[in-house]
């Protein structure tokens, strides 16, 4: 039988100690060992076919290695899950795996979701949420390094909540961003179509539209500022209402809540016998897969930068491990302008 390669026979063809190998392998290589010593270590571990041994590891440096991810519906829900395949990459990447808990939108459930996490001994944890929400911090989340994924500590959480590291989509940015984008092909009629005003996330575009309507200098008609909903039928209702209006009454751009609200504002669009986007631009939000991009026409929209929130909530819990502090308070991921068919120039009047 084979030996199995060990930590020094990676050394050893190395040409360096076998603590450097530890080093190098468990991810803590810069800054303590030379990269063309790195280089040579990862080559010769790949060489020799050598993994670490996970179980020696974890009863060494005493810790699991898992880290805990409680989510509000992002396990079982078909939006938001990018944030825990972007965590659980990171985490891999380091040598650690993840263990995932849906509570299923009950937040009954949350405090018995973190215990269970916590007695299975979990290192860290974090909490994802679908969509960006004030959440009430469950208690057990402070017991160990921890971080917020697409939420932010509601004020009557435990003291000490509000300093946890919420990574968190730059709403106002991508707000601002779409209503430029309109604006820069000529659009002076835009109408705000948001979501559900229970979301902060749209209270925060809001502020980005009427930002980036101001530095041009134009009115915000606040008749066409209207909460749309989240899907197709309210998306449909919202633009037929608005778009019924004679041509030089109505708005010539559609700034939606999201992608499947925007479907339904293409389709009353073309109802009603307008081109889009010929006659009317329609924009989205998210980029959600499946949607947005072959939709016909593809809806110009905005990303919404999930997997990176999940990476960069790793980040924050694997850096306080590593001794590093923790990082505190919000982080704000920027949100991609994504120009597609469904937005053009505005039509002549």
């Amino acid at each position: 039988m084979t030996r199995k390669a060990t930590a020094l026979d990676v050394a050893r063809r190395a040409g360096v100690s076998r603590s450097a190998v530890s080093l190098v392998l468990n991810g803590r290589g810069d800054g303590n060992v030379a990269k063309d010593s790195q280089e040579r270590i990862l080559a010769a571990a790949a060489e020799l076919n050598y993994t670490p041994n996970a179980i020696a590891r974890s009863l060494r440096d005493q810790r699991s290695r898992v880290i805990g991810l409680v989510s509000d519906q992002a396990v079982t829900s078909p939006f938001d899950g990018e944030i825990i395949a972007g965590a659980d990459a990171v985490a891999r990447s380091r040598g650690f795996v993840t263990l995932a808990t849906d509570t299923e939108q009950d937040a009954l459930r949350d405090l018995d979701a973190v215990r269970t996490l916590l007695d299975r001994q979990v290192d860290g944890l974090i909490y994802v949420t679908v969509g960006l929400h004030e959440l009430h911090v469950p208690q057990g989340m402070l017991a160990v390094p921890a971080a917020l994924a697409n939420c932010y500590a509601s004020p009557d959480s435990p003291p000490g909540a509000s300093a946890l590291p919420s990574i968190q989509p730059d709403e106002v940015t991508g707000g601002h961003d779409a209503a430029a984008h309109l604006i820069g092909l000529g659009h002076r009629r835009i109408a705000f179509l948001g979501g559900e005003y229970s979301s902060p996330a749209v209270a925060l575009r809001e502020a980005g539209f009427r930002a980036a309507m101001a530095e041009a200098g134009l009115p915000v008609r606040e008749d066409w500022v209207l909460e749309a909903g989240w899907d197709i039928a309210p998306g449909h209702a919202a633009a037929t209402a608005l778009l019924s209006a004679p041509a030089g009454e109505r708005p010539t751009a559609l700034l939606g809540g999201n992608d499947r609200a925007a479907v339904g504002m293409v389709l009353a669009a073309a109802r009603l016998g307008l081109d889009v986007p010929r006659d009317v631009s329609v924009m989205g939000y998210d980029d959600e897969q499946r949607v947005a991009s072959v939709m016909v026409p593809a809806l110009s929209t905005v990303a919404l930068p999930l997997r990176r929130i999940g990476e960069e909530a790793m980040r924050a819990v694997l850096g306080a491990l590593d001794g590093g502090g923790p990082a505190r308070g919000p982080l704000l991921i920027p949100c991609e302008l994504t120009p597609r068919y469904s937005t053009g120039p505005a039509p002549a009047v």
